[in-house]
């Protein structure tokens, strides 16, 4: 079960069917009766006398929400896997879109003096939420975004940009934050101090400053590939045996090599300012995971901080 897979969307999706399952006990159809002699006046989806409304309308709903997130669950171990040509989600948007229109019609006809209950009108909300969250799931951005994202269970107290406060734990200490020298102190990572080669003199132009930064970065980037490369060359160790996992941050953007052949192009990249967790250790070398799940060799571990 990834519940990293799980949008926001899915998170309606789920919504929408605990609505329209608690709307099945509500009142369907109310009798507008007064008397000793009316008895009761109202009846939910699961009298037998409202058949087939709970199967078209209820049951086919919660299916059809329980068929998308059962896909989602599964990641992408079930993308290509189909039924009768479609996936599970595929057939879960058509029985959410098939169960709004029973829905709708059920809203016709009736008799004098009988009307929709609050279970009607509330499974149709449900159902315009469900058909809605099913179909624009992977369309609309804000239903898209992680439902569940990675951080450290305890953070330290940061400032706003990600840097740690004065006096919380992990704050490097009197030379500032990562790339941030305090006053006085020594240029910090890819910020060469005042009066030290590199330093940016007054009236220089800032094109130069720019592809200098440009060539440093592109500079360490080439090393992080050449380091990745020359440990697939060689026998990848065992994983430790008393590793435990712990997040982390790094002083500068880091490429990603893959799991299996560190030699072949990144599969992401490690910015500064983001916390990330290691899941495995190969000798010098971490497994790092990334907020969407994808995991991938740091060759590169100095000047990482722990969290």
């Amino acid at each position: 079960m990834n519940l990293r897979a799980l949008t926001k969307g899915d998170a309606a999706v789920a919504g929408a069917a605990v609505l329209l399952f608690i709307a099945s006990f509500l009142p369907y159809w109310t009798v507008d009766c007064k008397g000793k002699y009316c008895g009761d006046t109202s009846t939910n989806a699961w009298d037998s006398v409202l058949f087939p409304v709970l199967p078209s309308v209820f049951l086919l709903g919660i299916l059809a929400a329980a068929l998308i997130l059962v896909q989602r669950f599964q990641g992408q171990a079930a993308a290509n896997r189909q039924i009768l040509g479609l996936r599970l989600d595929q057939w879960g948007i058509a029985f959410s879109v098939a169960a709004l229109w029973a829905a709708l019609w059920s809203l016709g006809g009736g008799l004098k003096g009988i009307d929709h209950g609050i279970g009607a009108w509330l499974a149709v909300i449900a159902l315009i939420v469900l058909a809605g969250a099913a179909a624009g799931g992977q369309l609309i951005p804000v239903l898209k975004t992680p439902l569940v994202t990675d951080r450290p269970a305890a953070p330290a107290a940061f400032q706003p940009g990600g840097y740690p406060a004065p006096g919380q734990p992990g704050q490097p200490g009197p030379q500032g934050h990562y790339g941030y020298p305090a006053p006085g102190q020594p240029g910090g990572y890819g910020y060469p101090a005042a009066g030290q080669p590199g330093a940016q003199a007054p009236g220089q132009p800032q094109d130069v400053a720019a592809q200098q930064a440009a060539a440093a970065q592109a500079a360490e980037a080439e090393a992080a590939r050449q380091a990745a490369a020359q440990q697939a060359a060689q026998p990848q160790p065992a994983p430790a045996a008393d590793f435990a996992p712990f997040w982390f941050a790094v002083p500068a953007p880091r490429q990603l090599a893959p799991k299996d052949g560190p030699a072949g192009a990144p599969v992401g990249e490690l910015v500064p300012g983001t916390w990330y967790l290691a899941v495995e250790q190969r000798g010098t070398a971490l497994v790092a995971q990334l907020q969407d799940g994808t995991q991938g060799v740091l060759a590169d571990t100095s000047g990482i901080q722990r969290g």
